[in-house]
């Protein structure tokens, strides 16, 4: 068991083979706005708290500058990079969030507005269809905006001299825009009220920092470096507030820790009460997770499982959703509406370039406005919505700094100039050589060389965010998380905002230049919202107005992927108010410890009659690195091999030492619908849903005349079966397949059935059976092709055995129990892909050809017995 407050990055504790698994009160995912939140009131109150942080810790002066840092300072783990961004690419947005101990605020500039009261809407109506509706008001969040403002410690810019602030206030006074300086994270003096001075150093906080008694945080230095990680320390990022206060109150704050799958424990942690509200009678959550291990990136990342009475959701709008999508097998109770309500907040990036200044009717002289100088941000203008009295979505224009290499980047992006320069300068001190001007000093001629900068010092981005349409549905395709979001239904609230950012331009005697990603209908977004959203009941929301989960007592959604709608004003500071709120009914409610968990029993809905009884290790696997590449994903594997991963149940067919195998490839595809029994109704709704199933198989016969001798025809089958609402990719962890088992046609004229019974697990670790037939019968028409070729499917929960021996075939394809489907559906091999299957056949032993020879006469053998009689007929 790990020491409340340590603060580790390898879990020597986790779940040891067969021992009981790790419970605490509370298991918190993210170290976000959230999550840090969650954190310290929940350590505070006296609960054991595990805080999960797949990134790795960042103290003051760590963050990456040179090349060769920014080049590894990336988030793929399958690639071997444990850096700080995270660069998602969807249709019509790119996104960029963080990964490392303090989450979002590591690369934030630093905001903490309040969300504008009255856009706190009821029943605002979305192109498309259903509206925008906040369950909760600002009156709601006010005491908890507070409570963040005491840690976070926002002040305004204090800075009087700064150009690029002065040309903003210029700016919007001549176009008459309402203009402030927000309150902005940051440290500018060494006590509240002193003068502000740049590298200053601070004193260390009472609590004491997640960093050591050897990290020195000093006030800002104006670097314009916000962005890329404070190495000053001067942001009051969350590991210098929440964090470090959360470590000292007994929280185990653990980096490299990436939670991969969760589900409840006990039977009454699914499903929801009558009225949709969420009781609190739940027996917590298993969590499974892995830790990496930058040292060693190609070591197995063995899957670990620790037990919690709350569980506490924080890992960012894009971490929870796919945490949430991946794990809906093991949550079936989850709303609908998982992955509906989002947005990028309205997010808009722009540049003001060539400033120039007018005087007296002379030549325009450049328009100082340093853009790097300053921290990123330091004022917002806002622009009123309907809501308050405006003609449209409200939203901010901020400026925004940037790092001083920016300077030259922009500076030498002039290639024409520069080569211009350059010639000229060149061409002079040769001349002076050839001709013996007798000049020793060429100060001046390098100083024209590298040109007066006038571009760089005279151009500024521009940031936009604000009430753009929350109608984007994020979801899975092939196991990786995608968005369906597009630029045109809030093409009306962008080209109000380019305009206004257009005049700034112009105010200033500026170009207005878009960012190049405008001209592809793409924007890039730092704040994504949505897609677990609060509501009023789960046929609105994913959670309540608390981030309390409908139909899951005890687990709460606490960052942005809870918002309803879009914030409009950067969301950090409402996001931490809505945490605090959240915390705080959660600990009004939650019982005080979480002694009592039936860690032994894992029950979350009905399992198939006969499923194995499992422990924790026969459950575990090895993960691959990242599992948001989805399908593309290194393969899976259980942890146990041999014997006890297969639950002692052996092989489907056992092979002598000198037999010859004979193997072939199969892919399936096909429609399937979650909750139903019958899989011709699994396919009509899978279909209108679009949720698609597939499998490729390699089937196996060791000894391939057993194989024929076999009443059976067993064969053994491995492979994997990819289907979204099931998260994803799930590798086979046993299979079996038998090949032409007799049955009869109801007119008493021979059938086969061909059988498949797969072991699957879900992310969350619930055990599925993927049962199947093919059903070979001779009925009117060319019927051959359909029949080899579509294959009923079912998913049962529980890992099922195939029937004892005794027992007739037909007990292979009776009727599941309908309380333990968790699926159903058809899925059929399309004919390209069965011409690639006949490339597949492999026969290995000491007899290859006549192996084959012998297989292909057996299957041409039975269809001939099944479809002869009509042909001689």
């Amino acid at each position: 068991m790990t020491l409340p407050g340590k603060y580790q990055q390898d879990d020597p504790s986790g779940s040891a083979p067969g021992g009981p698994p790790e419970t605490v009160d509370a298991v918190v995912v993210g170290s976000g706005f959230g999550g840090s939140v969650a954190a310290l009131r929940l350590a505070e109150a006296g609960k054991s708290v595990v805080l999960m942080e797949r990134g790795k810790v960042y103290p003051p002066g760590s963050f990456a500058r040179s090349p060769a840092e920014m080049g590894r300072n990336f988030w793929d783990p399958d690639r071997g990079l444990y850096g700080l961004f995270d660069a998602w690419t969807f249709r019509g947005m790119e996104g960029l969030v963080s990964s490392g101990l303090g989450g979002g605020s590591l690369i934030y500039a630093n905001v903490l507005l309040r969300k504008d009261p009255k856009w706190f809407v009821k029943e605002s109506p979305v192109p498309g269809g259903g509206y925008e509706n906040w369950p909760f008001s600002y009156e709601d969040l006010e005491p908890f905006y507070e409570d963040a403002e005491a840690m976070l410690q926002p002040v305004p810019y204090p800075y009087k001299d700064t150009a690029k602030t002065l040309a903003m206030e210029a700016s919007a006074a001549a176009l008459g825009l309402s203009i402030s300086r927000p309150p902005i994270a940051v440290t500018f003096a060494t006590a509240p009220g002193a003068e502000p001075g740049t590298n200053q150093p601070l004193s260390a906080a009472p609590y004491g920092s997640v960093h050591g008694e050897r990290a020195v945080r000093t006030t800002c230095t104006l670097c314009g470096e916000c962005d890329l990680g404070c190495n000053s320390g001067a942001k009051n990022t969350l590991d210098h507030n929440y964090l470090s206060k959360a470590k000292k109150a007994g929280a185990d704050l653990r980096t490299f820790h990436d939670v991969r799958g969760i589900r409840p424990l006990g039977s009454s942690g699914n499903g929801s009460s009558g009225n949709g509200r969420s009781g609190r009678s739940g027996n917590g959550y298993e969590v499974r997770y892995v830790v990496h291990d930058p040292e060693n990136p190609d070591a197995p990342l063995h899957e670990r499982i620790i037990h919690c009475r709350n569980l506490v959701i924080g890992a960012g709008t894009f971490g929870s959703n796919f945490l949430l999508l991946r794990n809906r097998a093991s949550l079936p109770g989850l709303s609908e509406t998982l992955g509906s309500r989002f947005s990028g907040n309205g997010d808009l990036l722009t540049f003001i370039m060539g400033a120039k200044t007018h005087k007296g009717g002379k030549v325009p002289a450049t328009r100082t406005l340093s853009g790097s100088r300053g921290p990123v941000i330091t004022t917002a203008i806002r622009v009123p919505d309907t809501a308050d009295g405006g003609t449209g979505r409200g939203y901010y224009v901020e400026d925004a700094g940037y790092p001083a290499f920016m300077n030259w980047l922009i500076e030498t992006g002039q290639l024409g100039q520069v080569v211009r320069r350059t010639a000229r300068v060149a061409g002079q001190l040769l001349k002076d050589r050839l001709f013996e001007a007798r000049r020793s000093n060429v100060s001046a001629d390098l100083a024209a060389a590298l040109g007066d900068g006038s571009l760089s010092a005279s151009s500024l981005p521009l940031l936009g965010m604000g009430r753009d349409i929350p109608d984007g549905v994020l979801s899975l395709q092939d196991g990786r998380l995608a968005v369906n979001w597009t630029l045109a239904t809030s093409a009306g609230y962008f080209g109000r905002v380019r305009k206004t950012m257009a005049d700034i331009a112009g105010e200033l005697g500026g170009d207005f230049v878009d960012n190049p990603l405008w001209w592809a209908k793409r924007v890039i977004t730092v704040h994504p919202i949505g897609g677990a959203p609060a509501g009023r009941n789960p046929a609105e929301g994913v959670c309540d107005s608390y981030g309390e989960v409908f139909g899951y007592p005890g687990m709460f959604v606490v960052d942005g992927a809870a918002m309803p709608g879009p914030v409009g004003a950067n969301p950090s500071l409402t996001i931490a108010a809505f945490a605090e709120r959240a915390c705080r009914r959660l600990l009004e409610g939650a019982p005080s410890t979480a002694r009592g968990i039936a860690a032994e029993t894992v029950l979350r809905t009905p399992q198939a009659p006969g499923a194995v009884v499992e422990s924790p290790a026969e459950s575990l696997r090895v993960l691959a690195p990242d599992a948001t590449k989805g399908k593309a994903a290194k393969a899976e594997r259980p942890a146990l091999a041999g014997p006890a991963a297969t639950r002692g149940l052996g092989s489907p067919t056992m092979a002598k030492t000198d037999a010859t195998s004979v193997s072939f490839t199969e892919q399936m595809h096909g429609w399937f619908s979650p909750g139903q029994s019958d899989p011709a109704k699994g396919l009509s709704l899978g279909r209108d849903r679009d949720r698609r199933i597939m499998f490729e198989l390699t089937i196996t016969a060791p000894d391939i005349d057993a194989f024929v001798d076999d009443p059976l025809h067993q064969a053994r089958a491995e492979g994997y079966v990819l289907a979204d609402r099931f998260g994803g990719k799930m590798p086979v962890e046993q299979g079996w397949f038998k090949q032409f088992v007799v049955d009869a046609s109801p007119d008493g004229r021979p059938a086969r059935r061909m059988l498949y019974r797969l072991w699957l697990r879900d992310p969350g670790g619930t055990p599925l059976t993927f049962t199947g037939f093919k059903l070979i019968r001779n009925e009117a028409g060319l019927d051959s092709w359909p029949d080899t070729t579509t294959l009923y499917a079912t998913i049962v929960r529980g890992h099922v055995p195939p029937p004892d021996p005794g027992q007739p075939p037909s007990a292979e394809w009776e009727t599941p129990d309908a309380a333990a489907v968790a699926g159903a559906g058809i899925l059929r091999i399309r004919p390209l892909d069965f011409a690639r299957q006949l490339t597949t056949f492999r026969a290995v032993g000491p007899d290859p050809l006549p192996a084959l020879a012998t297989f292909g006469n057996f299957f041409l053998g039975e269809l001939w017995r099944v479809y002869g009689n009509r042909a001689r007929r």
